[in-house]
């Protein structure tokens, strides 16, 4: 089945593709493999990178590629069937058929590897293995250490494990497999785990909130240049910085427009009829990211680093508000 054009967002970089396969991974989990239909070199991406898929009319998805980095003619992507779906996955494995056409952006990567990191070790809950495996195929390209964490439910649910396996068997790799359903002593005790890790390795998990709570706890002294981890869902906010409204001056535009209390700068903007880039409106997939040129943002995102916040040099429109009476962006 071909899924038909629905009207979707503006995004920049937008390709066209074609679903050339579907394969079992593991429990609920398949991996969909995409290539362009006028076989053109796809856009190149870096191992932890993401696109964004259009599923349906106001339907869009964030999914890691989990294929090898130095592959230019496809974009593999995994996704768990989600009792809890509000629409992404159950669309993915209930209409999605192979030779169907859907429209994604460019990739993109704010989970970024460190390729000169004298060994790296990964944290993967579940279906965040996804970023994370195409990390540890880079690193095994570059004769690399690493080491991954694997917590799943079961080994029925691992997906890509016996790839990971495999790998790790010619020797520049370790794998340690954590299942629930082995109980509390199979479970993977992160504090332990990140504390046996020697200070000038980089760390990296992608999982549920709670693992990557843990994993934000036990790396509170380690250097921060070297803790990397990427969310599904957007952290709990505080209150924000004010509760009065604010101007946005857009300098390319030459517009300056009002964000009221409670409203953000993503909405204000679309309201006043500007096209601005954006994908989750949670602040978790990088999509709305802008330059700010003015001003102190209230950050409120889960994809910039500390140092990045602290910079104020970008922002996620989405989500994030600010401090001052005004702000202006490369807009």
């Amino acid at each position: 089945m071909t899924v038909p054009a629905t009207p979707a967002p503006f995004v920049e970089n937008e390709l066209e593709l074609r679903l050339h396969s579907i394969r079992y991974e593991a429990r609920d989990i398949v991996s969909l493999e995409w290539r362009s239909p006028h076989h053109d070199v796809l856009p190149p991406f870096t191992a932890g990178a993401h696109i964004d898929l259009r599923l349906g009319d106001a339907l869009t998805r964030s999914y890691s590629l989990v294929n090898p980095e130095h592959e230019r003619d496809r974009y593999v992507i995994a996704v768990k069937r989600d009792p809890a779906s509000r629409g992404g996955s159950r669309f993915v494995h209930e209409q999605l058929r192979v030779g169907g056409l859907l429209r994604a952006t460019a990739p993109r990567n704010h989970f970024k590897l460190c390729e000169d990191a004298p060994h790296s070790v990964m944290f993967a809950g579940g279906i965040g293995i996804t970023p994370l495996w195409s990390m540890i195929q880079r690193l095994d390209q570059l004769a690399r250490s690493w080491e991954l964490h694997y917590s799943a439910r079961s080994q029925e649910h691992a997906a890509f494990l016996d790839h990971a396996l495999s790998l790790a068997l010619q020797g520049r790799g370790r794998v340690y497999c954590h299942y629930d359903a082995h109980g509390q002593d199979g479970r993977l005790d992160v504090s332990e785990a990140v504390g046996r890790v020697a200070g000038d390795a980089h760390v990296y998990c992608c999982g549920p909130a709670p693992m990557l709570d843990a994993f934000e706890r036990a790396c509170a002294a380690r250097d921060r240049s070297t803790v990397h981890l990427e969310r599904f869902a957007p952290t709990l906010a505080s209150a924000p910085a004010r509760t009065t409204g604010y101007t946005v001056t857009l300098a390319r535009a030459g517009r300056t427009i009002p964000v009221a209390p409670g409203q953000s700068i993503l909405t204000a903007l679309l309201d006043a009829g500007v096209s601005a880039p954006h994908s989750c409106k949670e602040g978790v997939c990088g999509s709305c990211e802008t330059r700010v040129l003015e001003g102190i943002p209230d950050h409120r995102d889960s994809v910039l680093s500390t140092s990045e916040r602290a910079s104020n040099r970008t922002m996620m429109i989405c989500c994030s508000g600010s401090k001052g009476d005004a702000l202006v962006l490369d807009l």
